[in-house]
């Protein structure tokens, strides 16, 4: 019995003689380091402005939508064109114009120059059988207003009637010109049931006065 007590009071003599754990302390937190993830060596960086086809262009654009903001250029033609930049020329679709090399920004504006040499067909040209030259070529930018103002010129020259419309402002095409297209004095149209109840209502205001007019019926003795 005397035993069985004096374990207790040993083993509490021996958890008070042991030294006290030292808590451990958490380092001080430390904000992160966002690691800046470097750019392929390959990569140009992106500029601002292009110039292309004689136009500034957004460098943030990709090549297809690029090409469509040049005159003469549409969205068909464009993506013709950067299929055959991207077959022919292994440049990326995706790619944005402004991280294009100088010598890549050649080689699309050749391809734009003469589209039929990289595969293009010859209907998706603006200028087919030139009539000077006989060949089918694609004109964009101010060359295409030139050439524009040119044919409006021959046509009013040789008075055909393109020409004639022209030269007095109507529409070229067929188009119907009596609700659209007015030129000159502006005058209204009006529809056969308008016409009808104008017609109806000038009768009535002439036939007011001649009633006035007419002598009373005499009165009865």
């Amino acid at each position: 019995m005397a035993d069985e007590k004096a374990a207790p009071a040993a083993n509490a003599e021996k958890k008070a003689e042991a030294p006290k754990k030292e808590a451990k302390i958490a380092p001080p937190s430390q904000p992160r380091q966002h690691k800046k993830e470097a750019a392929p060596k390959h990569e140009k960086v992106a500029t601002s402005i292009i110039r292309m086809g004689g136009k500034d262009i957004n460098g943030e654009l990709n090549i297809e939508r690029a090409l469509m903001q040049i005159k003469g250029i549409g969205s068909n033609l464009s993506h013709s064109i950067t299929f055959a930049v991207e077959k022919k020329l292994n440049i990326p679709k995706t790619m944005k114009l402004g991280a294009l090399t100088e010598e890549q920004i050649e080689s699309i504006e050749s391809v734009i120059k003469e589209p039929t040499k990289f595969g293009l067909p010859a209907y998706a040209m603006n200028r087919r059988k030139n009539p000077d030259t006989g060949i089918d070529s694609h004109i964009i930018g101010s060359d295409l207003t030139f050439a524009v103002r040119q044919d409006v010129n021959r046509d009013v020259g040789i008075r055909t009637w393109r020409g004639y419309r022209h030269q007095h402002g109507q529409k070229v095409r067929g188009q119907h010109t009596r609700s659209t297209g007015r030129t000159g004095a502006t005058v209204g149209v009006m529809k056969k049931a308008a016409k009808q109840q104008l017609a109806a209502t000038q009768q009535k205001e002439v036939a007011k006065p001649a009633a006035a007019a007419a002598p009373a019926p005499a009165a009865k003795k």
